[in-house]
């Protein structure tokens, strides 16, 4: 695998971001993107969430929420379930403080 990086752009919500990855990488970062750009037009259209921040939370929960539901119907257990669940309440503890945030990703 190349340890070479290089940016990526992507389309979410009418706005390029460049993200850094290696270039075998990239297509799965490009449908990861699309995916949540479809998601958070979702939640935009159906006039209940204002705002781009809060729409891209609630993006992130129901993919979080996603994520869970099928680890669970496939018996799945262990690392990634328990990193997902930390996640899911680290933002569901965001939403509830009503706090302004500093974007960052934690991998």
């Amino acid at each position: 695998m190349s340890s070479e990086v290089t940016p990526t752009a992507v389309k979410i919500m009418e706005k390029e971001y460049r993200i850094a990855c290696h270039p075998n990488e990239e297509e799965a970062l490009i449908t990861s993107a699309n995916y949540l750009d479809s998601k958070m037009r979702e939640i935009r259209k159906s006039g209940k969430v204002v705002g781009v921040e809060r729409i891209a939370v609630m993006a992130a929960l129901n993919i979080t929420h996603e994520l869970m539901q099928k680890q669970q119907s496939q018996g799945l257990s262990g690392d990634s379930s328990i990193q997902i669940e930390m996640l899911y309440n680290k933002i569901s503890s965001f939403l509830d403080s009503g706090n302004s945030p500093t974007a960052t990703l934690d991998q």
